[in-house]
């Protein structure tokens, strides 16, 4: 005890002899500590918890607005090499004039060659149905036959080829096999570049009759066709050379009950003639007919001139 006490005073005189030392109170205070750990060991320190395993951060998935998932589509590789046509075809541009959203259900009509179908099914996405309809061929024999009977076995066929775990409900129907349950479903129909063949083959009435029962009360057609002069003669607006008068299309739709809800010049071409001896296949992507000559031509100019508009189902 004597020890430590003069210990103590020992530490003391040290911390008072040194003008210095007094003046900082914080380095006697060191002196006093290292006196005492010489003399009953290092203090004790506190004991550290042991440090918890951190959690990892939950990262929070991406909501797309649906303009962003639909370049997500365009830009699939999937689509291969159709994308060189969006540039006459718009189809992110058109898609939304026409309103239509992932989720809908979306009747594409005479959707054989499937470049709207690959772009369609997946931005429609789980939720939503993607049915491909094709006109009653049952009596027609060859080319017609062949290619659009049976559009539900085609359609699964192509599908299967690009399907992903994402893609809409897929299914098709011929006009002869009308399934009932779709009464009064349907969100959208697109009539893309078919009503002059729905004309010249006959099947204008029966599909449109169809159409009408298959959308919802103020469901909405979106329509692209080929587009005539209005003052051109009947024989180039009939259909059979591919081209149709606006106003024939929207007086058309008016007789089956669609009003006009608005038009858009998101597919016109201004380089597009129209004279074509062969008709408007005589373009790209066709090129009917085309020649050394005249090929170059043709691809300049580029696909037709388009009408694209919009109807609602009128009560």
């Amino acid at each position: 005890m004597r020890a430590l006490t003069s210990c103590f005073a020992a530490a003391a005189m040290l911390v008072t002899a040194s003008p210095a030392l007094a003046q900082n109170q914080s380095t006697g205070e060191r002196v006093l500590r290292g006196v005492l750990q010489g003399l009953i060991g290092p203090e004790e320190q506190p004991q550290q918890q042991p440090q918890q395993p951190q959690q990892p951060v939950e990262q929070t998935p991406q909501v797309l607005t649906d303009a962003q998932r639909l370049q997500q589509v365009l830009a699939d590789p999937r689509r291969g090499d159709e994308g060189a046509r969006d540039r006459y075809r718009h189809p992110a541009e058109t898609l939304d004039f026409f309103q239509v959203k992932p989720g809908m259900t979306v009747v594409d009509y005479m959707p054989n060659g499937w470049w709207y179908s690959k772009i369609l099914v997946p931005y429609l996405g789980p939720q939503g149905r993607y049915i491909g309809m094709n006109p009653d061929v049952s009596r027609m024999t060859g080319y017609l036959h062949d290619t659009y009977s049976d559009v539900a076995g085609k359609l699964a066929a192509a599908h299967a080829n690009w399907a992903s775990a994402g893609d809409a409900q897929v299914f098709g129907f011929n006009t002869q096999d009308y399934p009932e349950a779709l009464d009064g479903t349907v969100d959208r129909v697109l009539l893309i570049r078919e009503m002059h063949n729905q004309l010249r083959f006959g099947w204008l009435h029966a599909d449109m009759l169809a159409i009408r029962r298959m959308l919802k009360p103020g469901g909405m057609v979106g329509l692209i066709d080929h587009r005539m002069y209005e003052d051109a003669p009947y024989s180039m607006t009939d259909g059979n050379k591919g081209y149709l008068r606006q106003s024939d299309v929207i007086d058309l739709m008016d007789v089956y009950g669609f009003d006009l809800v608005a038009s858009n010049e998101i597919n016109a071409n201004p380089l597009d003639t129209k004279d074509y001896d062969i008709g408007v296949w005589a373009l790209p992507p066709n090129l009917a007919g085309a020649t050394n000559r005249n090929r170059a031509q043709r691809l300049a100019i580029g696909e037709s001139d388009r009408m694209t508009l919009l109807f609602r189902k009128r009560d």
